[in-house]
Order: structure tokens, then sequence, then C-alpha cells
């Protein structure tokens, strides 16, 4: 039974994150656009779920109203690179700095000072709405929450895949992989840029508000390291899958969310003080990159230029 839990922890985390990851997806692997937003965008639609949740708004709605912050987040960053010709790290980094303040105020506005937002007690989309139509229980395990985040990231996925399909999906993609080809189409490879990056980043908004609905709580630090956590995750599943040609992109992305948690669940089952988890995801991060052939790919490269 003691297995069952952990396994059942591992898919809860690994659901709640892999929302994170889909967005990290669309910037990184879609557009090859490091944004470092992801950082700030993360925290501010948990902070703007929880407090809103606090004020009496309906949890799903808080979960929309969450997109939506976290895309003007992301509209930002792309206005600063295209508008601006900043690189896209500065770009987010600058907006990643500009939320720092954002969440501190809005945290503090919306709890009368605190600098933890708890809505404990509160209805959420785990305990309200449709989800009290859900089993709450399989024996004695409790999977309601387990069941709403399948769902959810079900819906999502589905969603995007049918996105990528639409005229501005190809257009996202081929913007990341030849911009040249999308200015001869007469399109603007810019607007494509913002549009993707406002997507990623409320996909982030959005796994924030869905984990501070999960844990009941938010805070200003939830998302520190979520750039490196979201780039394992896709690297570890894009390149464990990639033989498996009939697999969609986004449901590898979801598996190595999974396969990433997994990794820290094990760590923390085997006596791993919770201090040095940020340094395994610095490990797992560097694995995942030199087993995807990501770094020997560059190094090859660095090579024959100076050569």
């Amino acid at each position: 039974m003691e297995v069952l839990n952990i396994v059942k922890i591992v898919l809860e985390e690994g659901m709640k994150y892999a929302i994170l990851a889909l967005g990290v997806y669309l910037a990184y692997s879609i557009l090859d656009f490091p944004d470092l937003s992801v950082d700030g965008t993360m925290p501010l639609g948990a902070i703007v779920s929880a407090v809103l949740i606090l004020k009496g708004v309906n949890p799903w709605i808080s979960v929309v109203l969450a997109f939506i912050c976290g895309a003007i987040a992301g509209c930002i960053t792309g206005i600063l690179h295209v508008k601006l010709k900043l690189q896209p790290l500065l770009s987010g980094i600058l907006v990643y700095t500009l939320l720092l303040t954002v969440n501190l105020v809005l945290i503090k506005a919306g709890t009368g000072g605190q600098s933890i937002a708890s809505v404990f007690g509160k209805e959420t989309i785990f305990n309200s709405g449709a989800a009290n139509v859900l089993p709450e229980n399989i024996g004695s395990i409790n999977v309601r929450k387990l069941i709403v985040l399948v769902i959810f990231v079900l819906i999502l996925k589905i969603l995007i895949d049918l996105y990528l399909k639409t005229k501005s999906g190809m257009l996202l993609r081929a913007t990341g992989s030849n911009q040249q080809y999308v200015v001869m189409l007469a399109k603007n490879p810019g607007a494509s840029k913002i549009l993707g990056l406002a997507l990623g980043n409320g996909l982030a908004a959005v796994s924030g508000s869905v984990i501070a609905q999960s844990t009941e709580t938010a805070n200003t630090n939830m998302g520190v390291g979520m750039v490196v956590f979201g780039l394992s995750s896709v690297i570890i599943g894009l390149s464990l899958f990639k033989r498996i040609h009939f697999m969609k992109a986004t449901t590898m992305v979801i598996l190595g969310t999974i396969i990433y948690k997994a990794c820290l669940q094990i760590a923390v089952v085997i006596g791993l003080p919770s201090e040095y988890n940020k340094a395994l995801m610095a490990v797992l991060f560097v694995l995942a990159l030199v087993f995807s052939g990501t770094f020997k790919e560059k190094v090859k490269k660095r090579r024959e230029k100076h050569a």
C-alpha cells in the first residue's frame, strides 16, 4: 500500500507540473526561445488564483484569470524581444524581475500584508462543482485529486495538439524553425513569437494556479527553479520517447515530467534532505542534456567553428 501511495503522489505531482512543462515546450522546443520569465509567471498564477479564491471567486474562474495574467506577462516578454530587439534571455530576466515586485504587491494586497496566501478550507477545483461527482476513494487511497488532474491535463494536451494543427499553430512551428520562411509567406514572425510566449506563460500560470489549489497555499518563492524543472521535463520526455513515432510530443513532455518527478520522489524515499532538492534538479538537468545529445551537438559545432 505504501508503494501505491508513492505512485499516486508521483502521478499527482507529475500532472500538476506537466502543465508548466507544456508551456515550456511551446517556448523552448517550438519557438526555440529560452524563456526565463516562467520563474515569475508560475507564482503569478498561484498568487492570483489564491487571492481570488479568498475573495470568493469561483476556483475555475480563478484558473482562467490566472492564465490571462500569465499570458499578459508572456506578451511583455515577447514585445521586449520583438519590438525592442532584446535578447531572449534578457527579455525573460527583465520580466521575471518585474514579476518579483508584482507578485509581492499582489499577495500583500490580497492577504492584508501576509507573505503567504492560504486557501485552506476554501472551495478549490478539487472539492467543488463537478469534482464532487467523481469517486473520492479507491480502497483506502484518495484518488479524486488525481482524477481531476488527469482529466484537466488531457484536455489541455488535446487543445494544444489541435491548436498546433491550425494555421496559427503551423506558423508558430515555422517561426521557431525558419523565420525567413515565415517572412517569405508575407507573415509576421514577431507576432507568432509574442503569441507563443503568451500561451507558454499562460500555461505556466495555470500550473501555478492548480498547484496553489492543490497545496492550499501560494507564495512568491514557488517559481524558483521552475525553468530548470520545465526544461528538464521537456528534454527527458523528448529524448526517451523520440523513437516512438506515433506518440505526440505533448504526450512525451507529460511522461517526461512524471519521470522527472519520480526521480525526485525516489530521493525523498531514500532520505535525501530537502535542502538538496534544487541541487538534485540541477544534476538531473545536466544528465538530461548529456543523454539527449544536445550537449554533444553543441560541443561538436563549437569545435567545427573554431577549426
